[in-house]
């Protein structure tokens, strides 16, 4: 063993996950490896049967996020040459809500031969939308009873968090509803496998589960008003200690010390939130600076000393983000989803034969053209609700709007369009929190986008 300690990080994407090996000693980022999930988004039909999946679903295999550990740890380890015996801690973030329904001994429904061809046994993904209906009743029935937490959600609660996703399962496939022993966050259960304990974090519980760190779970009254099959809800399928971030989950287990080839026991940290953690890893410890972490989507985070109602939050959570400060979070659901579509779904041929002559991606191609126009100038409006609005609007039935095509309007124009969408998605959101009393003096940008499109920062 040498002097040095060092912790692995992993971060859950959308589309891929990523293992990075920090020093501890100054923070230095030794080495870093990406698994891409071999299942990626399900979203038109399951794996091996090919059951189709209706609109807005879109799920994810469990399996994966285990395969970004077995490949993506020891690859670090690798790469870094570093004795694993010096590796003292491990921790994780993921996007959320991303949620699944569990056995009595922790395993994922949709591994069973009698449950795998039910979509609702599966992982359902942050961006599976199909649960609007049972978020528009949530948000009816809290109004009508005047529950004082949806002020604390922007006076409405999305269809990609918990309870929406969980009546969902409860209204179309009640036999998943009844055999599922818990519903957890996928972060949860991921450190769930690496220690064998459940340990829910404080983070996804308040952001997206609707807890308090005072009043805990809504009332069982509450989920009796939605539906009497869900007024114990709280206290049997989302049991278990909420525990502060930061907190020793408990030690790496024989198995996964095995299949990682680090040593067993090791501290595993309990999960976080992809975005929440980027805020103190860009540096920001205090009010007044907005982090945007961006990706698939965007997450504006922003710590507050009080407590304030903004329209369209995602949440204002004691403790959420970094302790002593309330943490407040924004966001918008499509971002780096919509450029990718367009480069996919619509970009003419020669564009792309065009970005091979020129030894640049489709991305770097279409970002140099755009970049010669300035704001406005091609004529074109675009909104970026192509895969709803999180935020001010919290609406995930909205879709995208392109408005002023011609028949010279070129591929580079819509490019920037779309980019231009993002940017006053984003001033809107920074527009609620002021004239709510909550102060954005500075912006930091992390997360994929920042590194790769100059023209969109």
């Amino acid at each position: 063993m040498s002097g040095k300690k060092y912790a692995i990080g992993v971060d859950y994407g959308t589309q891929s996950g990523r293992a990075v090996l920090v020093d501890l000693t100054d923070g230095t980022e030794i080495a870093d490896h990406v698994t891409p999930y071999p299942h990626h988004v399900i979203d038109e039909q399951l794996p091996v049967s090919g059951i189709k999946l209706e609109h807005d679903w879109a799920l994810q295999h469990p399996a994966d996020y285990i395969e970004v550990l077995k490949r993506s740890v020891p690859a670090v380890l690798g790469e870094s040459g570093i004795d694993p015996a010096d590796v003292v801690a491990i921790g994780i973030d993921f996007t959320a809500c991303t949620m699944l329904p569990i056995d009595k001994e922790g395993s994922p429904l949709c591994f069973f031969p009698e449950y795998k061809d039910n979509p609702h046994s599966w992982v359902k993904l942050w961006k599976h939308h199909a649960a609007q209906d049972e978020a528009n009743r949530i948000n009816e029935i809290a109004a009508a009873r005047g529950e004082k937490f949806l002020p604390r959600y922007g006076g409405k609660i999305s269809s990609e968090w918990m309870i929406a996703k969980v009546w969902q399962i409860l209204d179309e496939a009640p036999d998943i509803y009844e055999q599922t022993d818990q519903f957890l966050e996928a972060t949860d259960w991921v450190i769930f496998r690496m220690t064998g304990n459940v340990a829910r974090n404080s983070c996804t519980a308040g952001y997206k589960a609707i807890w308090h760190k005072r009043d805990g779970y809504p009332s069982n009254d509450f989920f009796k008003a939605l539906d009497p099959r869900l007024e114990k809800l709280a206290e049997t399928k989302l049991r278990g200690e909420i525990v502060p971030l930061g907190t020793n989950a408990g030690g790496l287990t024989e198995e996964m010390a095995a299949m990682t080839g680090l040593k067993p026991g090791i501290a595993v940290a309990v999960g976080n939130v992809d975005a929440h953690a980027a805020v103190p890893a860009v540096g920001v410890t205090e009010p007044g600076k907005l982090v945007m972490a961006m990706g698939t989507s965007i997450c504006h985070m922003l710590l507050g000393s009080e407590e304030k109602e903004v329209e369209g939050m995602c949440g204002v959570v004691e403790d959420g983000i970094i302790p002593g400060y309330l943490g407040y979070e924004a966001g918008q659901s499509a971002v780096g989803d919509i450029f990718e579509w367009y480069v996919e779904e619509a970009v003419p041929a020669y564009v792309k034969e065009a970005a091979q002559q020129d030894g640049v991606s489709v991305h770097e191609w279409l970002e140099k053209k755009a970049s010669v126009y300035k704001p406005g100038q091609s004529g074109l409006l675009a909104l970026d609700w192509w895969n709803g609005n999180r935020s001010v609007l919290v609406d995930t039935d909205l879709t995208g709007l392109l408005l002023g095509c011609t028949l010279l309007t070129k591929p580079e124009e819509i490019y920037r369009a779309l980019l231009e969408a993002t940017a006053y998605g984003t001033r809107k959101i920074v527009d609620a929190f002021h004239s709510n009393g909550v102060e954005v003096n500075e912006l930091y940008a992390c997360g994929g986008l920042p590194q790769k499109n100059r023209l969109l920062m």
